[in-house]
């Protein structure tokens, strides 16, 4: 049998013709507007800091910060689709927990309940009293374990796409609310784009975009914990603090010298020590042509800023061959952590 399909106006058409007759089959445009909201993809974007500072460490632990987001255009994939209920398991009807499956192409990643992924939608399924199932898919391309933010953006992803999926309404400050109970960076990458933040993250000043850029972005075969690195990071005695004022004027002015200038990281006193390998990988970019390097987060991933796309693809290409990095990215600056694809 021989298919033919044709699209008129907003109403689908589907021609079915064999040898021998015609078959028309109207589906109305209302139906396939009910499937797109069965499931939905959206990407969440990983994030570099052009400038991290620790002010004091607070008597619950936490630590009081002030530093430059920035989301860059590496990111991950996550597909939303609501579970029908033939899917369930009876003990999944008659669980009291909300039904959620993750699945992912990462063998590492654990995709049960220590994920932040599952830690979002599980907040949002209770919150809101979802009954029925969700099953999220996600395409890992963010470095783990980096300082990029990757699971962070990922629970981002998770609020806007159930947001979206379950038409629930809720606001960007309503899930930024939800998002600080999960980690300090996910406020941050629920806005995405550039931005001031303070407190312990959550409390975020959004700013321009930066002037047009180019990124080398090099992840070190070793992964850090960044519980390691604050404990062992000493705020009060720290005798350098970058100039994140400066860096918020010169972002506002359009000044890309005025930022690579002010470009630092208090973390890297604890970091490089214990990895010398990131101090050679910032070295190399910037020998390579890169306006400045740092490393992002608690490491141990580190970008150099480049003015010229050029010169960073031959960075990439130097940095690749003396293979001080498993992972290596050239990219650019990116307006949020999550769109809808």
């Amino acid at each position: 049998m021989y298919y033919v399909y044709k699209i008129i106006s907003d109403t689908r058409l589907y021609e079915i013709q064999d040898y021998i007759s015609y078959t028309i089959i109207i589906i109305s445009d209302t139906k396939e507007r009910q499937f797109a909201m069965e499931q939905l993809t959206r990407k969440a974007y990983a994030k570099i800091n052009l400038g991290l500072d620790v002010l004091r460490r607070r008597p619950d632990g936490y630590h009081e910060v002030k530093m430059i987001m920035q989301t860059v255009d590496i990111y991950d994939t996550l597909t939303f689709r609501k579970l029908e209920e033939r899917e369930l398991s009876e003990k999944e009807k008659s669980s009291t927990e909300p039904v959620i499956r993750i699945y992912s192409d990462h063998e590492t990643l654990p995709c049960n309940k220590s994920n932040l992924i599952y830690k979002a939608a599980a907040l949002v399924m209770k919150i809101y009293e979802i009954k029925s199932g969700v099953a999220i898919t996600l395409e890992k391309r963010i470095p783990i374990a980096a300082g990029m933010a990757g699971g962070s953006t990922d629970a981002a992803a998770v609020f806007h796409g159930l947001n979206e999926l379950f038409e629930l309404g809720m606001s960007p400050d309503e899930m930024k609310g939800m998002g600080v109970t999960i980690g300090a960076d996910v406020p941050y990458c629920i806005m995405g784009g550039t931005a001031l933040s303070e407190g312990i993250g959550e409390i975020l000043t959004r700013l321009p975009a930066p002037p047009k850029a180019y990124l080398l972005v090099a992840k070190p075969d070793i992964n850090v914990s960044t519980k390691f690195v604050y404990e062992n990071l000493h705020a009060d005695t720290l005798s350098y603090h970058p100039d994140i004022d400066g860096m918020v004027q010169a972002i506002k002015e359009g000044s890309l010298e005025g930022i690579t200038d002010r470009m630092g990281n208090v973390l890297e006193t604890v970091t490089e020590k214990e990895y010398p390998v990131i101090a050679r990988i910032k070295e190399e970019m910037k020998k390579a042509g890169a306006e400045n390097a740092l490393m992002s987060g608690s490491g141990p991933t580190v970008f150099g800023i480049y003015r010229q796309k050029e010169i960073a693809q031959k960075a990439y290409g130097i940095l690749k061959e003396q293979g001080l990095a498993k992972q290596i990215f050239v990219t650019e600056f990116a307006a949020s952590c999550t769109d809808e694809r």
